[in-house]
């Protein structure tokens, strides 16, 4: 009998030495839920808006919110892409638990090729022409001189 009262006395003074005790323990953890991530093509990094991430084709787990999230793939050589998740949270019944769906699961992304960077203008310079005369005005004298423009051109020759 005095075992028993011991036992309980101990007890008693071990909760009473607990002045922060709270009710978070007994609450559940939330639940997490499994995505597969895949890309075509394989091999690209794909990472959650909410944290997690890997290489595809992979599976993250994560803790839903209520809305939804996203998934960015990148990989070198393509154009990175973001896929929508939609997050369907059901509430239970009495004849079925709670839970909940990802909307879709799989993700996938189909990446793209990027295109090939911008060639530099190889362009030659481009030098401008010398005037051509305007035909049918008399040739300039061999000695340099111009004629003056006040007097009448010469007979053209035959």
């Amino acid at each position: 009998m005095m075992r028993r009262i011991i036992v309980i006395a101990a007890a008693g003074f071990g909760l009473a030495g607990c002045s922060s005790f709270s009710m978070d323990m007994f609450k559940s953890t939330p639940p997490t839920v499994q995505v597969q991530l895949d890309s075509t093509p394989q091999g690209a990094d794909a990472k959650t808006s909410l944290g997690p991430g890997c290489k595809t084709p992979c599976t993250v787990s994560v803790s839903p919110p209520d809305t939804g999230f996203s998934v960015t793939y990148s990989m070198d050589k393509f154009v990175p892409a973001t896929v929508p998740v939609t997050v369907v949270h059901i509430p239970a019944d009495f004849s079925t638990p709670a839970s909940t769906n990802i909307d879709p699961n799989p993700v996938v992304a189909e990446l793209q090729p990027a295109g090939p960077p911008p060639k530099a203008s190889r362009r030659r310079a481009i030098r401008p022409r010398s005037p051509k005369p305007p035909t049918g005005a008399a040739p300039a004298p061999a000695d340099g001189t111009f004629p003056d423009p006040g007097q009448s051109a010469p007979p053209p020759r035959q």
